[in-house]
């Protein structure tokens, strides 16, 4: 089993930056797939961005490139989640997730989840 737990959400202006992390316990020697989804109200869940167990390969969706960058410390079991011109439209409870895979995490069939925070982008 993992926990995930998520910190960093709250209320920002447009244009502004938040970042939010995720710390993982449990089966951490695992090297789970990390990632991050929001989901809106009445919106299905989505994914935002994933990341894998050496870092190296970062995967956005393409409506927060060149705006989110998601990075992990395996050695502190953290994975964070850097939002930076973040727009209206972000409004969202963000979730931490693992899986093996990126495909599978994706597929959101099996995942962990943490318990979500709430990001609320507002003039």
């Amino acid at each position: 089993q993992v926990q995930l737990v998520e910190s960093g959400g709250g209320l920002v202006q447009p244009g502004g930056s938040l970042r939010l992390s995720c710390e993982v316990s449990g089966r951490t020697g695992s090297r789970y797939y990390m990632g991050w989804f929001r989901q809106a109200p009445d919106q299905e869940r989505e994914f935002v961005a994933g990341i894998n167990w050496r870092g190296d390969r970062p995967y956005y969706t393409d409506s927060v490139k060149g705006r989110f960058t998601i990075s992990r410390l395996n050695a502190k079991n953290t994975m964070s989640l850097q939002m930076n011109n973040l727009k209206p439209e972000d409004t969202s409870i963000y979730y931490c997730s693992a899986h093996l895979d990126l495909v599978s995490i994706i597929a959101q069939s099996g995942n962990y989840w943490g318990q979500g925070t709430q990001v609320t982008v507002s003039a």
